[in-house]
């Protein structure tokens, strides 16, 4: 779909958000952007690289951000020289990270307060998805908004839904996490059991994927765990910051998720053994120092 070119902003650079902002740039938007870091060239080349959030937010009239954390978010938003301080009315934000729904609904509020709308539209697709603009995109806020910023997320994403009000975007993005989280344990689990029983266990995950076991997580995650190429598409580390909002968003809600808080635990093992910054596909290694076996030999 096609759309008149805008002024929008990205806040936000990194392995994820360089990318998705390249998409808005080759669209023919007119970009300003603010990162923490370096502004990667390819980007400078082609946007106009603002002082402040504080610009980026006064110049435009969409503002992107795409940053690690719920405070990340909240500095950037509400910071010295933040979005909130270069916000006029009727100008929308939207914000493309993974952080709390809870928080979520907070700055939504304070956003509104301003005269503005708020988005919050996680993504799940890596950095694959990010540089191939197939991101799914799950979204929660006023329709209208959603409907106003549709194009723009078609160029970074494929499987785009308004799921609900602010926050349900948020709370989507940690089910996700808490299924993918579960399934990569599962299949570890599976796996350890089958190489120590003496079975080759590239031919027990040929055989389940043929089968109701199989699974996106089996067939990807699987032959990473066999083939031993823990390089992170996406990091234990950053998987413990997901599973640590649906714990705490359980505990605020009184709801029990034994099996998130387990496989929480195992990533926890393998932080403490220095891979936080393995793929979560990595999750295997917990189990095997716990079996003293390992599924595949590197």
């Amino acid at each position: 779909m096609h759309t008149q070119p805008q002024k929008l902003g990205f806040i936000g650079l990194g392995i994820m958000g360089a990318p998705m902002c390249g998409h808005l740039i080759a669209a023919g938007h007119e970009l300003f952007v603010h990162t923490r870091g370096k502004v990667p060239a390819e980007i400078a080349e082609r946007a106009t690289v603002c002082a402040s959030n504080e610009e980026v937010a006064r110049r435009t009239d969409v503002i992107f951000t795409m940053v690690p954390d719920t405070p990340d978010v909240e500095a950037v938003l509400f910071g010295e020289n933040g979005v909130a301080a270069g916000l006029s009315r009727d100008k929308t934000v939207v914000d493309m990270s993974s952080i709390s729904p809870i928080e979520t609904k907070v700055f939504a509020k304070k956003i509104n307060e301003l005269g503005c709308d708020y988005l919050d539209a996680p993504v799940s697709g890596g950095e694959v998805g990010a540089k191939a603009a197939s991101l799914t995109i799950m979204v929660g806020g006023p329709e209208a908004a959603f409907e106003r910023v549709r194009p723009l997320f078609e160029l970074m994403g494929k499987n785009i839904t308004l799921v609900g009000g602010n926050g349900d975007g948020q709370t989507t993005k940690v089910a996700n996490q808490i299924i993918v989280a579960l399934n990569i344990a599962a299949v570890a689990e599976a796996l350890v059991f089958a190489s120590k029983a003496g079975a080759d266990p590239a031919k027990v995950r040929a055989a389940l994927m043929g089968g109701f076991a199989s699974s996106r997580i089996l067939e990807v995650h699987g032959e990473r765990m066999i083939k031993r190429t823990f390089e992170p598409g996406f990091r234990i580390g950053l998987h413990q910051k997901d599973l640590a909002l649906a714990l705490a968003g359980a505990r605020a809600l009184g709801v029990a998720l034994p099996n998130t808080a387990n496989a929480a635990q195992l990533m926890q093992a393998c932080a403490a053994n220095g891979m936080g910054n393995l793929d979560h596909s990595a999750l295997v290694r917990a189990l095997e120092l716990l079996a003293n076996h390992e599924v595949a030999k590197a």
